[in-house]
């Protein structure tokens, strides 16, 4: 029970990265002459990554004033820059590489990332818990990056890619070929967190393929939890715990329901299509799906909408851990007080600082009696979220962030 005035925010869910030749240091010495040969041909395909705000990614007194100004004291990073010799950004794709010294290069500069971001958040201490990133082509390796993760402070947990069809990888419910990762993510306690964008096959350029990419690119993201479920990876390790992070919140539900229903009638329906297909995975399994959800698994749920709020029983009010996708445009900030109005109104206390923050805290290991302070100094107030936000009580550029969809005025 949040017993202070003010809430304690966590963003389970901003983005963050070092600037294109902030890389190099971090590069062992045989790569420094290919990077800058493709650093100094490079394009950076992202407006974003390029214009007078680029810095909020890499400049560390910058962002701890503007998430402070937000109201957040803390953070979970997610990467947002495009890594040495990475066509575009690792999150969101990492296309197949065309031949093994592509591949080994690209996993120095993954390598590089994590050690640019161990360092950046040693920058901040308690307040930036970074995500290791890794490649799943050889696993082992793999490994052996998480358990550096895991000395290095990157509380975040590992970063799970998608392996999607066409990538050249087993599908992650392959019975054995990622038991290693599992295994050391639950020894170390490091969470598994899947990001909307890191399981679509690569889109085109045409307005068409963006257009699919937006529609479909959450349900791509969504399958990391049914192919675990039914690999038998939370029965074979209860300790484990899953992420999905901005993939919105309001499928589950609906999700949940449905998955029961299916592994209902493959265990349990009498001369059944599903009985006969389904019941060699459902008796490996001693649990329903939405009882897996409730132990081990989490929803990123970025700048959560009203109606997603009236959804947390379902859903699991310890499973939301709000996020301000900071410093992406249709992320909450610098409207973060505003937003938490608009969907926390008329909620319970107690709930509100759960899904807000303290979630958040005890699955990252952040210290809230040490966060405590700077909320009591930069937090927004109980009082204040339990104010309902007007409709048309904001400027027009709130409404980038869908949470603020219907608060930007009108003009008449």
């Amino acid at each position: 029970m949040e017993r202070s005035d003010r809430y304690l925010l966590v963003s389970a869910d901003c983005h963050g990265g070092g600037g294109l030749l902030d890389y190099k240091p971090y590069l062992p010495a045989r790569y420094h002459d290919d990077f800058d040969a493709w650093a100094a041909t490079y394009e950076i395909p992202y407006e974003d990554l390029k214009g007078p705000e680029a810095d909020r990614n890499w400049d560390s007194d910058k962002r701890l004033g503007e998430l402070e100004a937000d109201g957040v004291v803390a953070e979970v990073i997610f990467p947002n820059t495009v890594p040495p010799f990475f066509p575009k950004a690792s999150l969101t794709e990492q296309p197949p590489a065309a031949n093994a010294g592509d591949l080994a290069a690209r996993w120095a500069g993954l390598q590089a990332h994590n050690r640019w971001l161990a360092d950046f958040c040693a920058l901040a201490p308690g307040r930036r818990a970074g995500i290791c990133q890794v490649m799943l082509h050889d696993i082992d390796v793999a490994v052996a990056e998480i358990r550096w993760a895991k000395e290095a402070g990157l509380t975040g947990g590992v970063l799970l890619p998608g392996a999607p069809p066409g990538s050249g990888l087993p599908p992650l419910y392959d019975p054995t070929y990622y038991e290693p990762l599992w295994r050391v993510c639950e020894e170390l306690a490091m969470p598994v967190n899947h990001h909307s964008g890191s399981a679509a096959p690569p889109a085109g350029e045409a307005a068409e393929d963006k257009v699919v990419l937006l529609l479909e690119v959450t349900w791509w993201a969504h399958r990391a939890f049914t192919h675990l479920l039914v690999s038998g990876v939370f029965e074979r390790y209860p300790d484990l715990h899953l992420v999905l992070t901005e993939q919105g919140t309001a499928w589950l539900p609906e999700e949940l329901m449905r998955l029961d229903y299916f592994f209902d009638r493959m265990s349990g329906a009498t001369a059944s299509q599903e009985l006969e297909w389904g019941r060699e995975v459902t008796a490996r399994l001693s649990l329903r799906p939405s009882e897996y959800w409730a132990r081990q698994c989490h929803v990123g749920s970025s700048f959560i909408r009203p109606p997603e709020v009236e959804l947390r029983h379902v859903v699991g009010v310890p499973r939301i851990m709000w996020g301000n996708d900071y410093p992406h445009k249709e992320g909450s900030f610098p409207f973060t007080r505003e937003h938490l109005r608009a969907s926390f109104a008329g909620v319970p206390p107690d709930e509100v600082a759960a899904m807000v923050g303290l979630n958040a805290a005890a699955l990252y290991g952040f210290d809230v009696d040490a966060l405590r302070p700077i909320a009591e100094r930069v937090g927004p107030t109980v009082a204040d979220v339990d104010d309902p936000l007007p409709l048309a009580s904001l400027p027009p550029e709130a409404e980038k962030c869908p949470a603020l969809v219907g608060f930007g005025r009108r003009s008449t």
